[in-house]
């Protein structure tokens, strides 16, 4: 067996191969993509899906695609941490600017492989939607995937890493019998694999969010690190990562995915946004990990916050803008919710109607603060609630709303 890559090398012949003339590229070239928040666990299942695929007989290339522009990577320090824990730098991975306009690869000479969503959106999805060939996902099944399709997991869990590991373990375990430099790689990729699972599960204590899926994929991937812990022959740089501590890895990479001091309440918005069309309407979902007092307090008041999110809301064109948020107050977990619709009457008394009835029983919606993100004018509709039921996050409210927005016709 020829020595083991690393998923540095394994990422150049991916950059050569989609980079190349056109008239050279072998076809049809085979991509993974993870969904357009452009998460942790989206951005690590992509790179360890690809590698691992592009591993198993008949050896095709697979060739992770980042879902987001080389320039949003500064967004996702956590991302550029994790990468290097894996010896791979920002530069090496390739993203939505390296990928060829349409009229330089036409739907037709690729195939799509997708985790942590089970349907392509956006501008990938206009243009490459059909021609999925499989996935991966944690999400509910919206029926999109042929049922033929291969792979096409559909499960919940905790973290879509844990279903990609599960998927990959067989010839991870080949890949593992290796010598010392091939344990070295392996325990790198266990690290890409460990950080996603971790914060998405909070270190495997979220009862809510964690599944057996979880705690076996965790299991199989420190067994990696424990293996090459074991080898004689390391190098400075990985002994520090063979000092493995879960919690101590776990903490270190939460609080870079939680630091968002470094950007603007811009930027706040879209670092982890998703967005969906449903008939004649356009949602956006907005994921926050801190407080809408927090945000208020960065955007310089209320009316300064309103004015960002109107703002975001008119670049993306969306009619129903909601934003999410988590935090710790006084100890304990909380999620709020602010849901803005724009679009009409029509679009606005579905929304109410959802959020006053059913939906805000739900999901034990009550008043933030004294109404002050609150607006209700003609046309415009929006309200700022603390959300009571915990365990929904946007994997249950975002469908919830799709639902709602289904046959409405915008005005």
């Amino acid at each position: 067996m020829p020595p083991q890559k690393s998923l540095q090398a394994f990422l150049a012949t991916a950059r050569a191969a989609l980079k190349g003339p056109a008239s050279k590229r072998s076809t049809p070239l085979h991509f993974v993509v993870g969904n357009e928040s452009a998460d942790l666990d989206s951005l690590c299942s992509t790179l360890f899906l690809a590698y691992f695929r592009s591993h198993v007989p008949p050896h095709t290339l697979h060739i992770p695609l980042c879902h987001l522009a080389r320039d949003d990577l500064s967004l996702r320090p956590e991302f550029s941490a994790v990468l290097r824990h894996a010896a791979v730098l920002e530069d090496d991975v390739l993203t939505l600017s390296e990928l060829p306009a349409r009229d330089d690869l036409k739907p037709g000479d690729t195939r799509w492989v997708l985790v942590d969503h089970n349907v392509m959106t956006g501008a990938l999805g206009e243009a490459y939607g059909d021609r999925v060939v499989g996935c991966i996902d944690h999400h509910d099944d919206e029926g999109q995937v042929p049922r033929d399709a291969e792979p096409r997991v559909i499960e919940k869990c905790g973290s879509c890493m844990s279903l990609t590991v599960e998927h990959c373990q067989q010839v991870w375990e080949t890949l593992s019998q290796g010598d010392d430099a091939s344990r070295e790689v392996n325990a790198q990729l266990a690290l890409l694999a460990l950080a996603p699972i971790l914060v998405d599960t909070t270190n495997l204590g979220n009862k809510d969010k964690t599944t057996p899926h979880d705690t076996r994929a965790v299991a199989v991937a420190e067994s990696r690190i424990s293996s090459a812990a074991r080898t004689s022959s390391s190098s400075s740089s990985s002994s520090a990562d063979r000092a493995y501590d879960r919690a101590g890895f776990f903490a270190d990479v939460a609080a870079l995915k939680e630091d968002l001091s470094h950007l603007s309440p811009r930027d706040v918005l879209r670092k982890d946004y998703k967005e969906w069309a449903e008939g004649s309407a356009r949602l956006g979902t907005s994921s926050v990990p801190q407080s809408f007092a927090a945000l208020v307090r960065k955007a310089g008041g209320e009316g300064a916050l309103a004015r960002v999110l109107e703002g975001w809301g008119a670049e993306r064109g969306v009619d129903v803008s909601v934003v999410l948020t988590t935090c710790k107050e006084g100890g304990s977990f909380q999620r709020e919710l602010l849901v803005w619709v724009r679009g009409g009457e029509g679009l606005v008394t579905a929304v109410k109607r959802f959020v006053e009835g059913e939906g805000g029983e739900r999901l034990g919606l009550r008043a933030w603060g004294e109404g002050g993100l609150d607006e209700d004018v003609e046309g415009s509709w929006r309200r700022c609630w603390v959300q009571g039921t915990l365990e929904y996050s946007r994997k249950q409210i975002a469908p919830m709303l799709r639902e709602v927005l289904k046959g409405v016709v915008k005005e």
